[in-house]
């Protein structure tokens, strides 16, 4: 696959690394309706001033990102029937725990899990926050969408990522995604125009729920095929959140069930999870997959273990081989993107999303970090940076 470079300066680059949070979107109705195990829950109606997650504040993010189901619709899927004993391992050493301690109480973390060889070596909490509790995870979520996308693939229901994204989402033909393949929305260089910028209200990003408003069920699709082309596909690399609700619209599409309900039995049940999965539906019913999944800490760190097993025959032999390989380069960093994955120096990879969440992956020291939080800004300031240094750190201990 050929690789795609991308040159940007750090502040840019601390920025992309960030993640972001997708917003409701996509559209054209999911093909059936959800099986019995994933359950529709509806919250209470609330004033839609006060569903603007990026402008709650500080006190209201700890509470409610621990409880968005209480404030978004969405599909509940089961925990697994059998979940995946988290083992004890040979703890951390005292200064490393000391420092995990330290930064989880400086950046205002609600969780750390380390695992190594699947075993847990490290698990603490912060913020209220206990091992029954799930978080939401807004961009990690990305890289559940793109293992779903995988699931499709080994399934038949996807029949190449070479194909035209179109053969999935007709709706897309004559627009700017015309010639377009599912592999080029799925590392983000599909050469459409997109701003995800948080600051601007005029940016891409911010108008997502603008056409909500507006088009209700067609807004992905009013949205997105009204996009001009900046570039040939392949040739530019765009962080683009609006490209996963695409992924997940196609994906969902192509297996004629919501994201939520593939992932009962795609990532839930082979990965062994805890406790129950909640993903928010967008308008047309279907889950959001650039975003909005909560889970338990234990289940965050299950699905990094997931991903470093290879993914237990439920996608394609060697996809997260693939999908965690850069396959757009950011300058000579040694930081990239796969599909859906952020990639990291000597070999490392990981998900993740604002305010602090992540799944970071060493796979050639076995180890796992995940972590949750409700850090001060949505794209972070020094956390981001001071997390992966730590789990670097971590990493560089085990034989």
């Amino acid at each position: 696959m050929g690789r795609v470079t991308s040159m940007v300066s750090g502040a840019v680059l601390a920025a992309l690394l960030a993640g972001c949070a997708g917003g409701y979107g996509e559209s054209a109705p999911v093909a059936g309706p959800p099986a019995p195990t994933a359950q529709l829950t509806q919250p209470p109606a609330r004033d839609p001033a006060d569903l603007q997650v990026l402008f709650w504040s500080d006190s209201q993010r700890s509470e409610r990102f621990r409880a968005m189901e209480q404030w978004f619709a969405g599909h509940e899927v089961p925990a697994a029937r059998s979940p995946r004993a988290l083992t004890k391992g040979a703890p951390l050493s005292a200064e490393l725990q000391a420092e995990i301690s330290a930064l989880v109480q400086s950046s205002k973390t609600a969780g750390v899990m380390v695992l190594v060889d699947g075993k847990v070596v490290h698990e603490e909490y912060g913020l209220g926050m206990g091992p029954q509790d799930r978080w939401t995870s807004f961009s990690v979520a990305k890289s559940f969408t793109s293992t779903l996308l995988g699931a499709a693939v080994k399934d038949g229901h996807i029949a190449s990522l070479d194909d035209p994204v179109t053969k999935y989402i007709p709706g897309l033909a004559g627009s700017a995604y015309e010639g377009v393949t599912v592999r080029q929305i799925a590392t983000m260089t599909s050469g459409v125009r997109w701003n995800e910028d948080y600051s601007d209200p005029d940016s891409d990003v911010a108008k997502m729920n603008l056409f909500t408003i507006e088009y209700g069920p067609d807004a992905i699709l009013a949205q997105m095929k009204a996009l001009p082309r900046e570039a040939e596909p392949g040739a530019k690399w765009v962080y683009k959140t609006g490209e996963t609700n695409l992924i997940g619209l196609l994906v969902e599409n192509a297996v004629g069930m919501p994201l939520a309900e593939y992932a009962k039995t795609k990532i839930v049940d082979p990965a062994g999870f805890e406790g129950d999965l909640f993903w928010m539906v967008d308008p047309r019913g279907g889950n959001i997959g650039g975003c909005c999944l909560s889970i338990r800490l234990s289940d965050y760190a299950r699905m990094g273990q997931f991903a470093l097993e290879g993914g237990k025959g439920v996608v394609p032999e060697g996809w997260f081989a693939e999908a965690t390989d850069s396959a757009v380069d950011f300058g000579t960093s040694g930081f990239g993107y796969g599909y859906q994955w952020w990639t990291y120096p000597q070999g490392a990879y990981g998900a993740q999303g604002i305010f602090g969440q992540a799944i970071t992956l060493f796979p050639d020291k076995r180890v796992v970090f995940a972590y949750i939080g409700n850090w001060q800004r949505a794209s972070g300031g020094a956390e981001r940076g001071q997390f992966l240094d730590l789990s670097r750190k971590i990493a560089t201990t085990i034989k």
